[in-house]
């Protein structure tokens, strides 16, 4: 059976699912969040070390202004009134992508990864204002700025997953069977699950089942 160390999730169809069942986007970010809880409760119990979470992507911020702002709210909801349960659950939270968000809930995203940093059950990173093709173009600069080769494993020193495993298998919800800029490169061989349901449907017994699907798979990484 594979060893399964890190997944990678994009939690797709909030929007949707929340037009669906309350006429509101908005309901359905709250939905997803809520959903979430759950999904991080069973990565613990399958022991899985790693779990990297799309919730803010770089394109993200040509959506309308109000959603943004709803989305930034339950952001900051959530890092006042959750990180303490975090805590006391020895959940450690990393921050990846560009913090280019208010003074306050980048004093919070800073505290929260503080506050967490020695935590060891399961590390939650969080990707935020996340693109992966600008993410590779930071690396590079960083490379050259070193005045080091370029080369993958050069590359890969200044990632933003710089120190984590890759991914072992990525789920996407929400009936799209699309990457949308999430990491590029670390999922080159990646395991993928393109999901029909919307994220807020997504399940506890729906993420169990791929896992034991993807503890069965044969994987070759290039080899037969």
């Amino acid at each position: 059976m594979n060893p399964l160390n890190h997944v990678a999730i994009i939690m797709d169809g909030n929007g949707r699912w929340g037009i669906k069942n309350k006429n509101s986007r908005n309901a359905g970010h709250k939905a997803g969040l809520k959903n979430l809880e759950d999904i991080i409760k069973e990565s613990i119990k399958h022991n899985i070390k790693y779990l990297t979470l799309f919730a803010f992507s770089t394109e993200n911020w040509k959506r309308p202004k109000k959603e943004i702002n709803y989305l930034l709210n339950l952001l900051e909801h959530f890092l006042i009134y959750k990180i303490d349960e975090f805590d006391k659950l020895d959940i450690k939270l990393n921050i990846i992508g560009k913090k280019n968000f208010s003074k306050k809930i980048n004093l919070l995203l800073n505290n929260a990864e503080k506050k967490t940093l020695n935590n060891t059950k399961i590390q939650i990173n969080l990707a935020l204002n996340y693109g992966a093709k600008l993410e590779l173009i930071h690396a590079v600069k960083k490379v050259l700025k070193n005045k080091l080769k370029i080369n993958e494993k050069n590359i890969e020193k200044f990632l933003y997953t710089k120190n984590l495993p890759e991914p072992d298998f990525l789920i996407r919800t929400g009936k799209t069977k699309r990457l949308s800029n999430f990491l590029l490169w670390q999922l080159s061989y990646s395991e993928l699950f393109f999901v029909e349901k919307l994220w807020p449907d997504f399940n506890k017994r729906d993420y169990s089942k791929i896992i034991k699907k993807f503890k069965k798979i044969k994987r070759n990484f290039g080899n037969i």
